[in-house]
């Protein structure tokens, strides 16, 4: 299973996914899965200033252990997260997120969605997320995919933003003024970013002050003082009646669930992809089971569990 969480970690952050967010969620938490971005998956990997942390999940509000403290709230943007590194004020560098200490260098994109000048006179590195119109088709792909494009010329012709959500080091004491100096240097933040037009993913929850939340430090993969707060999405109920095997248009050979027909949304599914044997193994389905199904951004059918 940990080499299928590795592929789908790395098609993840390659704007490819071959699952969805919240059945990589549900394995890692099966599996106890924290590998987080592509790791030695480019050779050209650039150093981020500043590490570039994931965000811990949570499903209930009542968990987090901050709740007391001042919060800002702001929106989970749903795109693709890079680094820039700003020295004496310029623009001199910007990189995909890759494992959150290494990324791929996108600085010939980058340049075109940001401010290339601001007044900092030391070295700054600000984190965001460049993310496309939701009604876009498949509209995360499509921003990840925008900074993997060769060219300039092909990169200008996606619709894309750039929205930031962090500042390092930063140089006001709460985190609401560090957005607010972002948005007085010229860039788009979290904290006015449009949810109806741009997609999202969950709410982030972060520490205001400054000072605290760096006393609350670190794990190895996430900040202690931010979180990401997830909607549990439900699916529907059917029952799994066979499972037949297909051969893609690459050669690789994958299973199918046959279902009994049901209706989501204003279509009606009666097969989904399961991807591998693992994938089956590890939700513990066997034929006549009951599963839960969903439709991955209303579009693509997938068994997310087993419902005993």
């Amino acid at each position: 299973m940990k080499d299928f969480l590795d592929q789908a970690s790395i098609a993840y952050y390659e704007g490819n996914p071959i699952i969805t967010d919240d059945k990589f969620d549900y394995l890692s938490s099966l599996h106890e899965y924290e590998q987080i971005g592509t790791p030695g998956a480019y050779k050209d990997e650039l150093p981020h200033l500043v590490q570039m942390y994931s965000l811990q999940k949570f499903f209930n509000l009542d968990d987090v252990t901050f709740e007391e403290t001042k919060y800002i709230t702001t929106p989970k943007l749903d795109g693709a997260a890079i680094s820039i590194l700003y020295v004496r004020g310029k623009l001199v560098r910007a990189l995909t997120r890759g494992d959150g200490k290494k990324g791929q260098d996108i600085t010939s994109k980058v340049k075109h969605l940001v401010p290339n000048q601001i007044a900092h006179l030391g070295v700054m590195q600000v984190s965001g997320e460049v993310v496309a119109d939701k009604s876009i088709p498949n509209s995360r792909n499509y921003a990840s995919g925008a900074l993997q494009l060769k060219t300039e010329e092909d990169f200008l012709k996606r619709e894309v933003a750039f929205f930031a959500y962090d500042m390092q080091p930063a140089r006001t004491t709460t985190y609401s003024s560090t957005l607010q100096s972002l948005e007085a240097a010229g860039f788009l933040t979290v904290l006015k970013a449009h949810t109806e037009q741009y997609p999202t993913d969950g709410t982030v929850l972060r520490i205001d002050d400054n000072k605290l939340y760096l006393d609350m430090g670190f794990t190895a993969k996430h900040p202690r003082g931010a979180i990401a707060m997830k909607e549990v999405k439900g699916g529907v109920t059917t029952t799994l009646l066979d499972v037949e095997w297909q051969v893609g248009k690459s050669g690789i050979v994958s299973p199918v669930a046959i279902l009994e027909p049901v209706k989501i949304g204003d279509a009606t599914v009666s097969r989904a992809t399961l991807h591998n044997i693992d994938y089956i193994k590890s939700l513990d389905l066997e034929i006549g089971c009951k599963v839960e199904l969903i439709r991955s951004g209303e579009i693509i059918p997938r068994v997310v569990r087993r419902i005993d």
